[in-house]
């Protein structure tokens, strides 16, 4: 029989703030059991969401990612000569994607809640899959537009879909390093992507189409397949987990009540938390970091393959150098990319330091970009494109954890999610039209706004949250927002939020 703790303490932050009492019902499943013998049952818990949770969802963003970026691995192979595509219009092929990706993207995480994890990501992959393979057979533009515009819509629930249901599974202080290997999914897609582009444009004559059609072709084929076997293999909340049994359940819900956190607990949607989303600050400095990040992200990932292709031709003074090889080059910088993403994401959640992890990241970046604006030579530029992977690509999933530690609530962490992620991947339309043929091989106006974008938006906007958070931690500590429950039932404190005054928040 379930015991049920009617207190218990919460978890100090990174303010080392004193740890508060806070009444909750709780099932403690694990009543009578000494302190080391909780602690190896959480070790094995924790074990088993990671193997059930991490690998497939980062496959599926391994996946997604590839197939949103792998146009610039097929403009190398004949993409924009076959169909006749102009420099502009193929620009405003990546803009489209991120119309219809960012404008769709607040809105997935409660359609997220309200299917179900297992039932709307295997859709929208199937989606995306079907999307994908047709841009393998169309014959011009305008084909090419339509298909774009719907990948983006159908790829717009994944990334804040699945960041939003880790967030509802992990403690703050567990959250960060599987972000970052979810996340880390992103560089090995850059990386494999230009090996598998690669290898696939070899196909060239196969059947009668292009190898670019068969990157297209395979891949897309390739993701179906994946979100067929996702209804079966993505599971749902932990209230809703069928691989749990009823005392691991029990474990989840509680371990993240005392993390200050009832995000797996259900909850009815309310416009209210909607409200309180956009009402939020944090909602909008995360925003202005998750742009910065976002936007050179996309300016990183859409473009290497050229960049590095016209520094080669450059150097050499060869022109049409190895598409090939320049695939082959844009490999390394992914996988440096790939193991700091990682690494911060251990830190950070170490630490606790998330906004520090975010500004040191940040100045890698900087110096990168101000690399591959300044060298003269090829080697010093390539070196840049280094840094440039380890500055954008360990933000990414820091700031999606730093913001996930700050909100709490089912639907308003949900809709923060979305908008600031959303808001993100519209800086994309700015990303996609950055890097003119016209600018090669330096590419100054691409690389200077990329640079424009981490020094304002990624590193000033990290130092904004930074030091108000700290503020308004300070303010909690000293009793300044006690007389927000004054008055109030238990269950309306609990019902604040993030706003409730012992809430600690995540420097």
């Amino acid at each position: 029989m379930m015991a049920t703790i009617e207190s218990a303490p919460v978890i100090a932050d990174s303010e080392k703030g004193p740890a508060t009492e806070v009444k909750r019902h709780l099932e403690d499943p694990d009543t009578g059991l000494s302190e080391e013998e909780r602690a190896k049952i959480d070790r094995r818990l924790l074990w088993k969401l990671d193997l059930r949770l991490i690998p497939w969802l980062s496959l599926l963003y391994l996946a997604s990612f590839l197939d949103r970026t792998n146009i610039g691995n097929a403009k190398l192979v004949g993409l924009t000569k076959e169909l006749n595509i102009s420099p502009n219009q193929y620009n405003a092929t990546l803009t489209i994607f991120f119309v219809s990706y960012s404008i769709f993207e607040p809105v997935t995480n409660i359609l997220l809640k309200r299917l179900r994890p297992s039932i709307f990501i295997p859709i929208i992959m199937i989606c995306w899959g079907i999307c994908m393979t047709l841009m393998g057979i169309v014959k011009n533009y305008a084909g090419l537009m339509a298909v774009r515009w719907f990948l983006g819509l159908s790829e717009a629930g994944l990334f804040p879909g699945v960041g939003y249901l880790l967030s509802c599974w992990y403690k703050r202080s567990e959250f960060g390093v599987r972000m970052a290997i979810f996340f880390s999914a992103a560089a090995l897609a850059g990386s494999f992507g230009g090996l598998l582009a690669a290898a696939i444009a070899n196909m060239d004559g196969v059947g009668g189409k292009s190898g670019w059609s068969w990157i297209f072709i395979l891949e897309g084929l390739a993701t179906v397949v994946i979100g067929v076997a996702s209804f079966w293999c993505v599971h749902d909340f932990p209230d809703q987990a069928k691989f749990l049994s009823e005392k691991d359940r029990a474990r989840v819900i509680r371990r993240l009540a005392l993390d200050q956190q009832s995000s797996a607990e259900h909850e009815d949607f309310k416009m209210s938390y909607f409200w309180a989303s956009v009402k939020d600050w944090k909602t909008w400095t995360g925003a202005i970091i998750y742009m910065g990040a976002d936007g050179s992200l996309y300016a990183f990932s859409l473009f290497i393959p050229t960049i590095i292709k016209e520094l080669l031709n450059a150097n050499f003074d060869i022109q049409g150098y190895s598409s090939i090889r320049a695939q082959l080059l844009s490999v390394p910088p992914y996988a440096a990319a790939a193991i700091l993403t990682i690494s911060i994401g251990f830190i950070a959640d170490r630490t606790r330091q998330r906004g520090l992890c975010n500004i040191g990241t940040s100045l890698l970046g900087i110096v990168g970009f101000s690399m591959l604006l300044g060298c003269e030579s090829a080697g010093g530029r390539y070196a840049g494109t280094f840094l440039g992977a380890m500055g954008i690509y360990p933000a990414i999933a820091n700031t999606i954890s730093w913001a996930s530690n700050n909100i709490e609530g089912v639907y308003k962490r949900g809709v923060s999610l979305g908008f600031i992620i959303g808001w993100g991947n519209l800086n994309g339309i700015v990303s996609s039209n950055i890097y003119r043929d016209k600018d090669a091989p330096r590419f100054y106006p691409g690389h200077g706004t990329v640079l424009g974008y981490l020094v304002v938006f990624l590193f000033g906007g990290s130092i904004l949250q930074y030091f108000l958070l700290r503020r308004e931690n300070g303010k909690r500590r000293r009793g300044e927002r006690d007389r927000r429950i004054e008055g109030l039932s238990q269950t309306e404190i609990e019902a604040l939020g993030d706003q409730r005054p012992d809430f600690v928040y995540t420097l």
